[in-house]
């Protein structure tokens, strides 16, 4: 079958941008089609430092650069009056220091635009209605807004469609998370009482119930971010309206009360539910996928973009070794490597919600060669096999836990003991 183009990439969200720009480095024939219309709204505006080292090799960090963006130097976690600081100049793991904390539809506006001005052919509001394959050969059938349709025949697909999965819902391939489903509510604000300096600019965490999570996240132009996340029964004693709800909730945290209680919102708030999921598989004859299509965990650590770029860098080299006729064992060099870093954050996540990992943040005489090595997870360096919070991740959190709850048990009971002699 003569192909039109040798990658068709399905989304010209960080994961797409990434895969075309290595694919067409390596001197192949790359064409995105995007369902929406750039700009377009999306969350994941905190980036980890990870994702410079693919900025970086895609060519497309010195474009982000000059979009202003805030920058970002490490993450403040808060629980009551408990504050948790983690830089990232402090961490295990060499790598970069800093990233961006970004509206996406600025941010993926500028991938896009620099993946295009490579010459990479970038279709919007172009839907994926079907895939045929022969063989690793395809044809994509799509509609464009207009209601035109057309074929495009490729030798390789990358679904990078995001939270569409575009083939995971053609060919079955969804599988539901082990997640519990949870639910967030999220706006910008105005923020014209933000604190000055490095607090002022940071991402900020606030547990206000240990299941449920606030993310602060300030943007260069003023506005903030702000986003609840909790078990989806939490919301049902907040009014039904999107502002009477996102006020209310404001108003019954302490942290967001002052700041935010009388702010602007820049949109009408929006709730996702159920954004955990899953997939039975990465890869096949003639696709892979990347992003979101393969799997999202939860926002509470930024890992969705981090992965997202991970894939999508990971993809495109091992379609050039694909196309160059090197051998590319897409379990192991793909499925298994994305599943490392997948994992180690899933440990993560369920930490922060069973309790675990809001133990280690807020203990008391931390051991800084530790804390560095988990400063290295949260900036998103989750490959690093050096790291013993990475390579052993699920024993190194659930051991250090218990640990410090032991230890905070005992103090407990040597004050009660010490009271009881008085």
């Amino acid at each position: 079958m003569n192909s039109d183009v040798d990658v068709l990439v399905i989304g010209a969200g960080p994961a797409g941008c990434i895969a075309a720009s290595i694919i067409n480095k390596q001197g192949y024939k790359v064409k995105i089609v995007e369902k929406e219309k750039f700009p377009r709204f999306v969350i994941g505006e905190s980036l980890l430092p990870r994702v410079m080292d693919h900025l970086e090799e895609a060519g497309l960090l010195e474009a982000v650069k000059k979009g202003g963006f805030q920058e970002k130097f490490g993450a403040k976690f808060v629980r009551g009056n408990e504050v948790s600081d983690f830089n990232f100049s402090n961490q295990f793991s060499g790598g970069w220091t800093w990233t961006w904390q970004v509206p996406r539809a600025d941010f993926d506006k500028i991938l896009a635009d620099t993946v295009e001005s490579m010459g990479v052919s970038v279709e919007y509001q172009t839907t994926v209605t079907d895939i045929r394959f022969d063989g690793t050969d395809s044809t994509t059938y799509v509609t464009d807004h207009e209601g035109n349709k057309k074929e495009i025949k490729a030798r390789f697909i990358v679904d990078a469609s995001g939270y569409g999965r575009v083939m995971p819902r053609l060919f079955n391939l969804d599988k539901p998370s082990n997640f519990e489903p949870r639910k967030t509510h999220f706006t910008h604000f105005k923020d014209l009482k933000r604190p000055g300096g490095v607090d002022g600019n940071r991402i900020t965490v606030i547990v206000h119930e240990q299941r449920t999570w606030i993310w602060i996240i300030p943007f260069s132009n003023g506005n903030t971010s702000v986003g609840f996340v909790a078990d989806p029964e939490f919301f049902k004693d907040f009014s039904q309206d999107p502002v009477e709800r996102m006020r209310g909730i404001i108003e019954s945290d302490e942290h967001t009360r002052d700041r935010f209680g009388d702010a602007e919102m820049i949109f009408e708030p929006r709730s996702i539910e159920g954004y955990a999921i899953s997939t039975k598989q990465l890869f096949g004859d003639g696709f892979v996928l990347v992003g979101n299509a393969t799997e999202f965990l939860d926002p509470v650590f930024s890992s969705g973009v981090t992965f997202a770029m991970e894939s999508g860098n990971k993809a495109g080299k091992l379609i050039g070794k694909f196309f160059r006729k090197e051998p590319v064992d897409w379990q192991k060099e793909y499925t298994d490597y994305m599943m490392q870093g997948i994992n180690t954050f899933r440990t993560y996540v369920a930490g922060w919600y069973d309790g675990d990992l809001q133990h280690i943040f807020f203990s008391i005489n931390q051991d800084p060669e530790i804390k560095k090595q988990i400063c290295s997870v949260l900036a998103g360096y989750v490959w690093d096999l050096d790291n013993p919070f990475v390579k052993k991740h699920e024993k190194a959190v659930k051991s250090l836990a218990s640990i410090i709850k032991m230890r905070k048990a005992s103090d407990a009971e040597l004050k009660r003991s010490g009271r009881d002699e008085l």
